[in-house]
């Protein structure tokens, strides 16, 4: 039978026997749940169809086919790529090319996701001095067929040709990228169980360096060289095992190779564990929360390890010198006294800590310190706390100059500050399902307080320079810290957490012997840490009975102060993307016109009104314009105009339309946004009922998200609608973009073509996991002038569009419109009025078109 034909008989033979096998083996696991089992089954099951395909091909004698990566691990999870090396004796002529083109295109045709090279022995030693990826798979390699002594020649002179250092140095490199790329934590809410820190990469660079190293090549080995206890190999082999069981899952839930454990295969998989939703915690909770101590003590396990394996490759030998009587510096790193110095000291627990920030040069801990201390947290009871001793170096830790975050997240990490604060313990690994954290309740908390330093640091004095003039005049900023450890912790009771939380802080403020006044301040911040981002977001800051009622309830300028500053951390600790300059400058905003109140000076509207045009009238000075030039404008505008729009905003807008005030023509003007984000957009033009909705279905089409929007009516029946835009394309061609919306909307807005109905565009993946059931809220003011409107749900493409097409069609008027996105979730409110408002049945149809507009339609 000729080549062609050989392989021809392969294919047809081999694609329904792998394929066969392959759900055979998968079916197993459904009835008996054994991973290892599954990942050896179809390695072997790839090892057969492979040698059979090889043994067709016809390939000369000294060539030999290689597994590497996982595969030559001798491990194949369901739906990872097969990483083949076809190794040769010499390089290849035409005929073994040909034949080798047609093995891989085999290879292919049965179904096979392969990654493979076709390389020489000298090439795969020139490769993997170049690249420590191919350095790392040909340490793994594994002979599937072909000439064995061919694949021992390559496997003796890698070995030979690997430098155990400079191996170890390029993978915990490595390594720190990676976390890197993962904000250094385990606890993000979807995590990678095959890439984030405490995951299963991080257990396979143990063993790669170990081995490199010739020390170990499985965890039981590395117990008897000492480098683990046998206690802490059997707990590495367990969690191997749960995060082995998790990826398999997520391979077979998601049918592809999938490694992210996404909201919306959480619970299905949470489900094949047998998990199911108890006392109000979802099942999907309940996976995370193992998954999150076990990549926990992995972590844990992790650095001392690397530790140990780093001691034996690079002896340092030094005598030990005396930080204290507890704790010696060996190398850079503290270390116990005694190995019993815990057990003996048990004021050691925290002392170890509390000497870390006060020697900021140490590096860390040695492995047996860290050892020691895991053993010794169970020390850690009601006496323990009730310590005087103990109580006092917690709050030296609190109150330290450098070193707090680290330490903080060391004894979080060690499980200290959980058996210190139990109220901690229950929060840690536990998961947010509020569509903007991205951290564990613990883990954000951890954010909030290292915001919070940031502000301290001179070297970050440019990302928050208002925050780092704040902080650096507050007096006690460890106060700040303390409310911050507490401002979440009583997430998941049930309850209005703040409420809750605020006694477990005056509690740990009287047991630790804070003052009276630190102790008001301390649970102030916990019970209002919501309070200035709601009224910034939500509410009309050109109403001085609003700014009055903040003023009120912060009382003076060190509670504004503090309030700012954890608002501003506590943002910034949910999610990299729900901070924003238009957040950012509400809240400032909101804490200058408060300290004017707080100062004695009364919020005014006719103050504000002067202020304001004063300072436009000396910008438009700076551009030239005529001493009248603006009279034309101003005198159609009221004082709600002056009030709800800064004196750059009014200048702008004045210089834009001084000599337009009666143009028969719309006039769109835009900008780059003063905020350094976004784009202004100003709409002049005589007013018309759907002239909101037309403009939002602009933006909608653009794909736009509006971030504010400010609508006036002049005295004259003209619109001055003001708009904040973004889009992730502005930053790059805002010139262009610019031109464009100037052009376009106003020639929509010169055309009477109907409106377009909204498109009901796809909700996102997370938006489809955690569904937000919509709320609507319309009721009068407290002066019965105008309604408000306050509406939840999920965020979507083109919602505000749909918003706005039901208010046109009851002909309400949109006065202001405050846009408030956390992350997936939108609370936008709105002051409205019209006649249909006036009218109960018809306000309650208004309402249920909002609501049907905000729905989550079940195809989407």
């Amino acid at each position: 039978m000729g080549q062609p034909a050989l392989l021809d008989s392969a294919r047809s033979a081999l694609r329904p026997r792998l394929k066969a096998e392959r759900e055979a083996l998968i079916d197993a696991f459904h009835r008996d749940g054994k991973p290892e089992k599954l990942l050896r089954g179809l390695r072997t099951c790839v090892d057969g169809v492979l040698t059979d395909a090889w043994n067709a091909a016809g390939l000369p004698p000294n060539t030999a086919l290689v597994g590497v990566g996982g595969y030559g691990r001798g491990e194949l999870f369901p739906y990872s790529d097969v990483d083949l090396l076809v190794l040769l004796g010499q390089p290849a002529d035409a005929l073994t090319q040909a034949r080798l083109e047609a093995l891989v295109q085999l290879f292919w045709d049965l179904g096979l996701e392969i990654g493979h090279s076709i390389r020489t022995v000298d090439e795969c030693l020139v490769e993997s001095r170049a690249d420590i990826t191919v350095q790392t798979s040909l340490l793994e390699a594994r002979l599937v067929a072909g000439d064995a002594g061919l694949f021992e020649q390559l496997r003796r002179r890698h070995r030979d040709a690997l430098d155990p250092q400079a191996f170890f140095q390029a993978k915990t490199a490595e390594m720190r990228l990676r976390h890197a790329k993962y904000e250094y934590t385990a606890f993000a809410l979807e995590p990678n169980v095959k890439e984030s820190p405490g995951a299963l990469r991080d257990l396979q660079v143990i063993m790669w360096v170990a081995k490199a190293a010739g020390l170990a090549e499985s965890w039981s080995q590395m117990a008897r060289a000492k480098l683990i206890t046998r206690a802490e190999a059997r707990q590495l082999m367990e969690k191997e095992y749960a995060f082995k069981d998790i990826r398999v899952r997520l391979h077979l839930q998601t049918r592809r190779r999938e490694d992210r454990l996404v909201f919306d295969v959480q619970t299905p998989i949470a489900k094949t564990f047998g998990l199911e939703n108890v006392k109000g915690r979802r099942a999907s909770e309940l996976l995370m929360q193992r998954y999150y101590w076990a990549a926990k003590t992995v972590t844990q396990l992790n650095t001392i390890m690397l530790q140990n394996i780093e001691a034996q490759l690079f002896p340092h030998p030094a005598a030990p010198v005396p930080v204290n009587a507890h704790f010696n510096e060996v190398n850079g790193f503290i270390d116990i006294a005694q190995p019993d110095t815990f057990e003996r000291h048990p004021q050691a627990v925290l002392g170890v800590f509390v000497a870390m920030t006060e020697r900021p040069d140490l590096k860390g801990m040695t492995a047996r310190t860290m050892r020691a201390l895991w053993h010794a947290r169970n020390c850690i009871d009601d006496a323990f706390r009730a310590d005087p001793h103990n109580k006092a170096q917690f709050l030296r830790v609190l109150q330290a100059p450098s070193g707090l975050v680290h330490a903080l997240r060391r004894m979080n990490d060690m499980g200290v500050l959980g058996r210190y604060l139990p109220a901690f313990r229950s929060i840690i690994g536990q998961m947010q399902h509020d569509l903007f954290h991205v951290y564990t309740v613990d883990q954000h908390i951890m954010m909030v307080v290292r915001n919070l330093r940031r502000f301290t640091m001179p070297e970050h004095a440019h990302e928050y320079p208002f925050c780092s003039q704040l902080i650096a005049n507050f007096r006690d900023r460890w106060l700040l810290y303390v409310a911050a450890l507490f401002h979440d912790i009583a997430k998941g009771r049930g309850g209005d957490h703040s409420e809750l939380g605020k006694h477990d802080a005056a509690d740990f403020c009287r047991n630790h012997g804070l003052s009276a006044e630190d102790t008001e301040l301390v649970v102030f911040l916990v019970q209002q840490h919501l309070s200035m981002s709601t009224v910034a977001q939500k509410q009309d800051l050109s109403d001085p009975d609003v700014i009055q009622a903040f003023a009120t309830l912060v009382k003076d300028e060190r509670h504004l102060s503090a309030l700012y500053l954890l608002t501003v951390a506590d943002i910034r600790g949910t999610s990299p993307k729900v901070w924003n300059a238009w957040k950012a400058k509400l809240l400032e905003d909101l804490y200058r016109i408060t300290l004017r109140v707080l100062g004695g000076e009364p919020h005014s509207a006719d103050r504000e009104l002067r202020a304001r045009q004063r300072e436009a009238l000396a910008t438009l000075r700076l551009y030239g314009l005529a001493a009248d030039a603006h009279e034309a404008l101003w005198q159609q505008l009221d004082v709600a105009y002056f009030l709800r729009h800064d004196a750059s905003d009014i200048a702008w807008q004045t210089r834009a339309l001084h000599d337009k005030a009666d143009s028969p023509r719309p006039v769109v003007k835009a900008r780059l946004a003063p905020i350094g984000e976004g784009l202004q957009v100003a709409v002049y033009v005589r007013d018309q009922p759907d002239l909101f909705a037309r403009i939002c279905s602009y933006f909608e089409r653009k794909n736009f998200s509006i971030l504010d929007a400010k609508i006036h009516t002049t005295r004259h029946g003209y619109a001055l609608d003001s708009f904040l835009v973004t889009e992730a394309s502005f930053a790059g061609s805002y010139r262009d973009i610019i031109s464009l919306i100037e052009h376009e909307l106003c020639a929509l807005l010169e055309s009477s073509e109907p409106l377009a109905p909204p498109t009901r565009a796809r909700l996102s993946r997370l938006s489809r996991t955690f569904p937000v059931t919509p709320t609507v809220d319309l009721r009068p003011d407290e002066r019965g002038q105008f309604h408000v409107l306050s509406v939840a749900a999920n965020d979507r493409p083109g919602l505000l569009y749909a918003i706005a097409s039901v208010l046109a069609r009851y002909r309400v008027n949109v006065h202001t419109a405050k846009i408030m996105t956390l992350g997936e979730r939108v609370e936008d409110v709105f002051l409205v009025d019209g006649a249909a408002l006036n009218n109960p049945r018809t306000q309650v149809q208004l309402e249920t078109e909002l609501l049907d507009a905000l729905k989550i339609s079940p195809t989407f």
